[in-house]
This record gives C-alpha cells, sequence and structure tokens, in this order.
C-alpha cells in the first residue's frame, strides 16, 4: 500500500496522533509519504521523533517560486483544458469575498504542487486529516490528475473526519462535496460519523466508516500506584477558549472554599494562556497552577504518572487523545458529557462525565475522586479497560489498512439503525 498523508502543519504537537498514525501503517508495511502544507518551525518540534517525522515531510509552500511556476507551467502545457477545469472547480468550491477567492487559488497552486510530487514517487492515493485547506488540496489534485491523465479514477483520496469543526461551517466545509469526491470518509466516533451523515445524501453514507483513533497501550502502561502527597490535577491541550480552562480554575477555587486545595497541572500553551495566569490570581489559587507549557511525547507520561485525577472541560472534542493517554495509563477522569467523549468514556464506571460550563458539577466530580483513593483506583482501571477494549492503536490501523486496500467495505460496519415494529397487541416488536 502506497498513500500519500497530507496535513496542514505536520508533524504538530496538537497532532500527535497522526504521527502515531503514519508509524502504525509502516510497521504494516505501507509506503507512507509526508506532504505538509506548511513547515513546522522548530520551536513546534518538541521530541526527537517530532524533528525524525519532520525530515521526513515535504512541505509543499516551503517550494522555491521557481518551481512552483515550473510545476504549473508543465501541468498547463500538458493538460490545458483539465488546468483550466481545475481552477474553476477550486473557484467554484470557495465562497464569495476576496479573501475566500484568494484561499481557493492557494488550494490550486498546492494541488498542482502536491501532484507533481505525487507522479514522482508513483503515489495515487491521498489521504488526509482535519478540515480546512488539506481535504480541498487533495480533492483538486486527484480530479485534475483524473483529467489530466484520462485515468479513470486512477487516482484516489480520502479523509479522516474528527469533528467539531467541521461541522461550524457546513457550506463552508462543503462535506457533501467531499463525501461525493472521497473513496471513503473515516469517522472517528459514531457520534461524528452521525453529523457527517446529517449533512451528505444518504446514498453517500456507504462511504462513511467509523475508523477509531487509538494509543499504543504498551507506551501508555499502568502507572505505578501509590499516593503522592498533595492530590494533584493534570490537564492537557491548548489553552484557549474552547478548552475550558477558566471552568477548570473556577472549580479549583471552589474545592478550596471546601477545604480542599489539590494542585492544578495545566501542560499546554495557546492564545489564552495569559488570561487564564491572570484568573488564576483573581481567584487566588495562583499558588496552586503550574503552568508547564507545550511538551514533547517524550515527557507527557510524565505528568500522567505524577497526578491522581485527568481533567479535560472542553467545550468542544473530537475525541481527544489525551483522554485516552489518562485512561490507558489508569489514571481517573472527568470531562464534559459532549460529542464523542461518552463514547469513551463510561459515566460513573470509568470516569465521571458532567454537563458542559457547570462549575458547580465539575467542582463535585472532582471532589467525588479527590477524596476516595479506592474509586480513583477503580475508575483507573475500568479506563484502561475501556481503552483496550476500543481504542488500541495497532486495531484500529489494521481496521483503518483494511480500509484504505479494500475502500469502505473492508471496515465492519456499525450497526444498523433498528426501528422498532408494533406488534398486533400495539407493542414494540
Amino acid at each position: 500500500m502506497r498513500v500519500a498523508y497530507l496535513v496542514g502543519r505536520y508533524p504538530s504537537v496538537t497532532h500527535t496522533f497522526i504521527l502515531r498514525e503514519v508509524r502504525a501503517l509502516e510497521r504494516l508495511g505501507a509506503d507512507v509519504h509526508r506532504f505538509s502544507i506548511w513547515r513546522t518551525d522548530d520551536q513546534g518540534l518538541l521530541s526527537p521523533i517530532d524533528r525524525e517525522e519532520c525530515a521526513k515531510t515535504h512541505a509543499l509552500l516551503e517550494t522555491t517560486p521557481a518551481r512552483v511556476l515550473g510545476a504549473h507551467i508543465k501541468a498547463f502545457a500538458r493538460a490545458p483544458a483539465p488546468y483550466l477545469r481545475t481552477l474553476k472547480r477550486a473557484l467554484a468550491l470557495s465562497s464569495s469575498g476576496l479573501r475566500r477567492r484568494a484561499l481557493a487559488m492557494s488550494w490550486f497552486v498546492e494541488a498542482v504542487l502536491l501532484w507533481d510530487a505525487c507522479r514522482k514517487r508513483g503515489v495515487r492515493h491521498v489521504h488526509v486529516h482535519l478540515d480546512g485547506t488539506g481535504p480541498m488540496v487533495a480533492l483538486l489534485t486527484v480530479e485534475f490528475a483524473n483529467a489530466r491523465d484520462n485515468a479513470g479514477g486512477a487516482w484516489s483520496w480520502s479523509q479522516t473526519v474528527h469533528g467539531s469543526k467541521e461541522f461550524y461551517d457546513v457550506h463552508r466545509e462543503r462535506l457533501d462535496v467531499k463525501a461525493a469526491g472521497a473513496t471513503f470518509l473515516a469517522c472517528i466516533s459514531d457520534y461524528t460519523r452521525s453529523q457527517v451523515m446529517a449533512f451528505v445524501p444518504e446514498e453517500l453514507w456507504s462511504k462513511l466508516v467509523v475508523v477509531r483513533c487509538g494509543i499504543d497501550l504498551e507506551q501508555f502502561a499502568p502507572r505505578p500506584q501509590g499516593e503522592h502527597g498533595q492530590l494533584r490535577i493534570l490537564t492537557v491541550g491548548r489553552v484557549d477558549a474552547m478548552k475550558g480552562t477558566v471552568v477548570l480554575l473556577q472549580a479549583l477555587q471552589l474545592l478550596a472554599e471546601r477545604g480542599c486545595r489539590p494542585t492544578l497541572t495545566v501542560v499546554g500553551d495557546g492564545p489564552s494562556r495569559a488570561k487564564a495566569i491572570e484568573m488564576a490570581k483573581r481567584l487566588g489559587i495562583s499558588d496552586q497552577v503550574s503552568w508547564e507549557g507545550a511538551v514533547g511525547q517524550d515527557r507527557i507520561r510524565d505528568y500522567y504518572a505524577g497526578c491522581d485525577v485527568f481533567c479535560l472541560p472542553s467545550f468542544a472534542e473530537g475525541i481527544p487523545i489525551v483522554l485516552m493517554e489518562a485512561m490507558a495509563m489508569e489514571v481517573p477522569v472527568v470531562a464534559n458529557a459532549i460529542t464523542g467523549i461518552v463514547e469513551l468514556v463510561e459515566n460513573g464506571v470509568s470516569g465521571f462525565l458532567v454537563r458542559p460550563g457547570r462549575v458547580d458539577e465539575l467542582t463535585e466530580q472532582l471532589a467525588k475522586l479527590l477524596e476516595d483513593p479506592a474509586l480513583r483506583r477503580s475508575m483507573g482501571r475500568a479506563g484502561r479497560a475501556r481503552v483496550q477494549a476500543e481504542y488500541d492503536l495497532e486495531h484500529n490501523i489494521r481496521r483503518l489498512a483494511r480500509v484504505f486496500t479494500e475502500g469502505p467495505s473492508g471496515a465492519d460496519e456499525p450497526e444498523p439503525f433498528h426501528i422498532p415494529v408494533p406488534t398486533a397487541a400495539g407493542h414494540p416488536g
């Protein structure tokens, strides 16, 4: 299997799941070619494995102007009609307005560059993750390549849909167009699949397959048990409004008012970090909070091993990898009952789920875990069992590999929708 992986920026500290997926596919024997729209700067390469992946990645926009021009001249000279049709297609896919038209032009420029690079490498399938530029570039690349070569579908592309950003502006994301053109859309959860189903025609539902992300269960093995003295809460993620960090800080203050003063370690960086630090000062809990910034994959396990409870109060997610990592290491978790999180965390068994934005509920469930070591241990064990059951990287990658080689039929189909049929007695049958 030979495939090009295209990501907006690769590698990235927030996209470690893609890196693990790529390497897991290679362990199965796949020939994976990494492409990134933009080059990751050195400050974003936080571990040796990130630097290794960056060295293997071809950044499209790092190409010199002469090479960009050369690729486009070559494409136009060999197939002027498909070239112009693809340009027209890019503009048609964009929204109105000068800025959106300029963005569409950039998709077209990058699509020709990707076509040229893939052609030289003998790669005919492009797979993309996430929303935004990547899927549009892949779509245009494949449409141009098939039209240019009169290839009859020899080139193809696919996408992994995560959510929730793809569902904020469905018209702009053009999920219907993507589903029509892609070989398949891999949805990371049943929730994600259901959202895509809402926006694409029913005849395309067969292209929507659930392929869950996963983690290496050996890498994230159970942490050593034992008490740490002062109780410690951990949260990991980008510090922005969407992650709900302020809600967690407010819960920490309420815990302090109840006489419980755990520490909070915040791993991650982002645009709201300065405001969050100021909020902690206003709430009088600065001495309880440690702001660690972004850390590399080689260090993250130490943070899970050193905490008592993991908390993720996000307002929008797919299924967070950090929740899987914490649960795999038998750390009890508290998260919001949103999107695909409810498929990972069974409330009251493998963690606690709360209504989003409810500081009172978040405080209450954190307090239950912090006050009960036995509950923390039982939830930790149940959490790892849950991850083992459905979020084992090696198992899920084999499923993805089958979908790559066999198409959507390579995945086990989800349970069909069942509509109860009334019996003669008027009861559901």
